[in-house]
């Protein structure tokens, strides 16, 4: 059975987790991210995992580039 792994942070770990339960259904890009490896026959826990990363690249990268983030134009409305 997939585990997260208990490296790391304990706390950033938790915060990352509920904010990518949230993410897998209100973001189109995690969404989908999800649906794509739930189809490739990958455990639950491990797309939650995946979107936790996608997360911290996302947070990172509105950071460093200082700009607002946007959801590519393929999932825009």
């Amino acid at each position: 059975r997939p585990r997260l792994s208990k490296a790391g942070n304990s706390r950033l770990r938790a915060a990352l987790y509920m904010a990518a339960v949230v993410a897998t259904k209100l973001n189109p890009d995690i969404k989908a991210q999800q649906q794509r490896l739930l189809e490739r026959g990958k455990a639950k826990m491990s797309t939650l995992g995946a979107a936790m990363r996608k997360l911290v690249h996302i947070c990172f990268g509105v950071l460093r580039s200082g700009t607002v983030y946007q959801f590519p134009l393929a999932h825009r409305t």
